[in-house]
């Protein structure tokens, strides 16, 4: 016996996880990007801070897997002076979408799920749901909505923002969604609230990748966090990502804020409440959707490994064929991808011209029709306390932009679009 588990001792000695190593840092000017037009991003991101617009900024650029800009400026938050450092925690909300599509996508090349299978078949609870017509009566859905509908937000469901000015809405508020247990618990709520629509005829941006969590979770048989972990995170080093906060590591939490709407001044608000996405202590409910905290450097190590085709410093996660299908436009020309708080050009006042919606992702697919400097075929998203990345396969290019500010009035990630293509001084386009 003895011999035997000295026998596993050694094994384990030499046993090493293989992860993705650090990005590197180079001179700007080495990969076609000027270090003087660069400080104007600096610029930008001062000028929110000494207006008092933002707390603080984390921005990054990379070009070809390579940081050629990476600063923090700032202090932690609007009651808390602390210089904001470059390693600390935001929540990143809708930005974990990615990822949960990344996740689903890993399961679809082992061939777990097609695009057209319907989601019923792995969340039963979803099965035989109704729609709300324009009387104002449940009738039974067309049809059942399918995994493609449900990474690209035209399944029919929608996330409760309105409920003021719509019936569908109302019942998502009053379903407490986010005080499930667990995403099993969140299924069943779900299921007793009707659809907005019929799945397939239109793109509403909904709780759908909430529901992509709960079918990785099923197909995979291990619980969400756990296979984001093993998965995703530690094959890329993302040691900075989960859904609850390590108590070791509570003290680089960020504060989030919003716009006090009488005084308006930058506000912090209070640390409190035990649903999901407001507790980050003791985390039961795995939101797909916008669950996750991150740094800027973990985030930033996920989209690069999705720029250079799934694969991080001789790590791969998915195949650079996986990828390039994800950031395709998967909607019906009879479709566009409306606009709203988290579409990373919002701003301009574009209607959703210009933009589609691949898996996962929110695509750039004429950028004269979006109204802010940028390529055609970019791929990105934001999340709800004003985080933001894109990725440029023309220039290849990835920003990552962080702060803390829910329904942030402000063009920042605009702003942050012009001040870094600005600074480019060699173009691939």
């Amino acid at each position: 016996m003895f011999r035997k588990v000295l026998l596993v001792w050694i094994a384990l000695s030499f046993t090493t996880v293989v992860t993705a190593k650090p990005l590197p840092s180079v001179k700007a000017e080495r990969e076609g990007f000027s270090t003087e037009r660069l400080q104007r991003i600096t610029e930008v991101t001062q000028a929110y801070v000494d207006e008092g617009k933002l707390a603080g900024v984390i921005t990054m650029v990379a070009r070809n897997g390579k940081i050629v800009h990476f600063e923090a400026v700032g202090q932690r938050g609007a009651q808390d002076s602390t210089p904001l450092r470059k390693d600390d925690l935001f929540r990143i909300y809708s930005m974990t979408k990615p990822i949960t599509a990344a996740a689903a996508m890993q399961l679809y090349e082992q061939g777990k799920f097609a695009l057209s299978d319907p989601v019923s078949k792995f969340v039963p609870e979803l099965k035989n749901l109704k729609v709300l017509n324009a009387d104002g009566e449940q009738v039974p859905a067309a049809r059942e909505m399918n995994m493609r509908q449900l990474l690209t937000h035209t399944a029919g469901l929608s996330y409760g923002f309105n409920p003021k000015g719509d019936p569908v809405d109302q019942l998502y508020v009053d379903a407490k969604l986010w005080a499930a247990e667990d995403l099993d618990d969140f299924a069943v709520k779900l299921a007793q609230i009707p659809l907005k629509f019929n799945p397939g005829d239109q793109w509403h941006y909904s709780v759908a990748v909430d529901v992509t969590g709960l079918v990785v979770q099923r197909i995979s048989g291990q619980p969400f966090d756990e296979y984001l972990d093993e998965h995703i995170f530690t094959p890329l080093g993302m040691d900075d990502t989960f859904f609850e906060v390590p108590a070791d590591k509570l003290d680089r939490f960020l504060p989030n804020h919003y716009i006090d709407p009488k005084t308006r001044e930058l506000t912090q608000i209070p640390e409190g409440g035990t649903d999901a996405m407001q507790d980050y202590k003791k985390v039961t409910l795995f939101s797909g959707g916008g669950g996750l905290v991150s740094s800027t450097m973990d985030y930033m190590k996920f989209a690069e490994a999705m720029r250079n085709g799934g694969e991080l410093n001789g790590v791969r996660i998915l195949s650079p064929k996986t990828v390039n299908y994800m950031r395709q436009n998967h909607l019906p020309a009879s479709i566009v991808a409306g606009g709203n708080g988290e579409q990373p050009t919002l701003g301009s006042t574009t209607n959703g011209a210009g933009f589609g919606f691949g898996l996962g992702f929110g695509l750039v697919t004429d950028a004269v029709a979006a109204g802010v400097m940028g390529s055609d075929g970019e791929f990105n998203w934001g999340g709800a306390a004003g985080t933001v990345f894109w990725i440029d396969p023309v220039e290849d290019v990835v920003v990552v932009g962080m702060i803390q500010l829910m329904g942030s009035p402000y063009p920042f990630r605009s702003d942050l679009k012009i001040a870094t293509y600005q600074a480019l001084t060699e173009s691939s386009e």
